[in-house]
This record gives C-alpha cells, sequence and structure tokens, in this order.
C-alpha cells in the first residue's frame, strides 16, 4: 500500500471496500444464527475494523496536500 499512484490507491480502496461489506454481511448472518462461536464473531469484527482503518488511510492518502 505504498503507492503513490491515484489509480493504483483508488483500485485498492475498491478491493477493501469490498472485503469490508463482505465481512459485514458474513457477521450479520453469524449473528441472526445465534449459534455461532463468539470468538470467530470477535475476530471477523477486528478484521473488519482493521479494514476501515486501511480505507481511511487511503481515502487522506488521495487527498492533495495543500500549502499553508
Amino acid at each position: 500500500m505504498d503507492s503513490d499512484d491515484p489509480a493504483v490507491i483508488a483500485r485498492q480502496l475498491a478491493e477493501l471496500r469490498l472485503e469490508h461489506r463482505d465481512l459485514d454481511a458474513a457477521i450479520d448472518l453469524m449473528v441472526q444464527a445465534g449459534n455461532s462461536d463468539e470468538l470467530t464473531i470477535k475476530r471477523l469484527k477486528k478484521r473488519r475494523l482493521w479494514l476501515k482503518d486501511c480505507i481511511a488511510r487511503l481515502e487522506s492518502a488521495l487527498i492533495p496536500d495543500e500549502p499553508a
């Protein structure tokens, strides 16, 4: 994730957002099922939070630096 190319960053963002949405759906299904392993749900939620942080970092990388 150390590229400065906006096209590369945008592609990475799209991939991370897709994975985040997929994890959201998986977590929701597991919670609704009620018989899911709490540790697994906790790990998935942690991964989802990590993805959210990565997405925020990449989004801020797309914002051009403006001189003060």
